[in-house]
């Protein structure tokens, strides 16, 4: 077997865990079961998955439940004491402690205070300043793409198959770029049936096959709104920059989806620190 299928093989086991993960995040969860599922080693599974991975398996579980936690707390109505029982604490003292070691706030201070807030307030306020916006021309752009459904919290499923499979055919360069395209509005449509796709720039003499697929970036005018915070706000700054920036910028809505640029991983930052671009395709009326 060549060197880049055994990696595509190990890629490929890695990411029945992430899926697994990604199901079971509000249960418990055994790493002898997730060794298992990766058909690998009880011995040696684990340090294959931090190697590959560049974190340990606790790390990325509660990565994930507290980014869950997070959303819960930013955009429902779930109490802190509900919102920490399905994130696997035993009490809301210690996850209180684990949020603010995460997002440097706690639960219930950040609820009402978190980045969401900011842009929750300047949207019912109808404020169009604070949060300066970029009008930008890009090019079309290929990338190597990985289609997700459902929640777009959950768009990292999405992503680390995306590198896992560029990874394993040598794709992966030390400025490699991530993007996320989202194409529906989820409040218009079914949490379950969002759809969106990971993408990552290539030239255009790279080839792939499954599970790569070619995606194109639309080029033209784009608004630009950087921020700066975690994922789980994000959905008040998408309100703010389509309810309170667009009618008065003087621009429309082109027909293309919206994409974000993320400039820094949550496997290298804190959640308050993550910086993500949003890119509105708009044109002149």
């Amino acid at each position: 077997m060549t060197r880049p299928r055994t990696r595509e093989s190990y890629e490929t086991r890695l990411e029945r865990v992430t899926d697994y993960l990604y199901r079971h995040l509000d249960e418990d969860i055994r790493p002898e079961h997730l060794a298992e599922i990766a058909c690998l080693s009880p011995y040696h599974w684990h340090r294959i998955y931090s190697a590959m991975r560049g974190e340990t398996l606790g790390i990325t579980i509660r990565r994930l439940r507290l980014q869950r936690a997070a959303d819960r707390l930013a955009n429902t109505g779930a109490t802190v004491d509900v919102v920490a029982d399905r994130a696997g604490y035993s009490s809301a003292d210690s996850f209180a402690r684990a949020f603010k070691d995460a997002y440097g706030q706690t639960p219930a201070a950040y609820r009402t205070t978190g980045s969401h807030a900011r842009f929750k307030s300047a949207a019912e306020t109808r404020d169009v300043t604070g949060f300066p916006v970029t009008i930008e021309t890009l090019p079309c752009v290929r990338c190597a793409s990985i289609p997700h459904s459902g929640p777009y919290m959950e768009i990292d499923r999405a992503m680390a198959r995306l590198f896992g499979a560029l990874a394993a055919r040598d794709l992966v360069a030390a400025d490699q770029k991530m993007i996320a395209v989202f194409y529906d509005d989820p409040d218009l449509v079914r949490v379950g049936d969002l759809r969106s796709r990971a993408c990552s720039p290539v030239t255009d003499d790279v080839a792939f096959g499954p599970p790569l697929e070619v995606a194109e970036l639309r080029g033209g005018l784009y608004a630009r709104l950087r921020y700066q915070g975690p994922y789980a706000d994000m959905k008040n700054a998408y309100r703010w920059l389509m309810g309170v920036w667009l009618p008065r910028s003087g621009y429309e809505p082109d027909d293309a989806p919206v994409f974000e640029a993320y400039l820094n991983s949550p496997r290298q930052v804190p959640a308050t620190a993550l910086l993500t671009d949003i890119h509105l395709p708009v044109k002149l009326p």
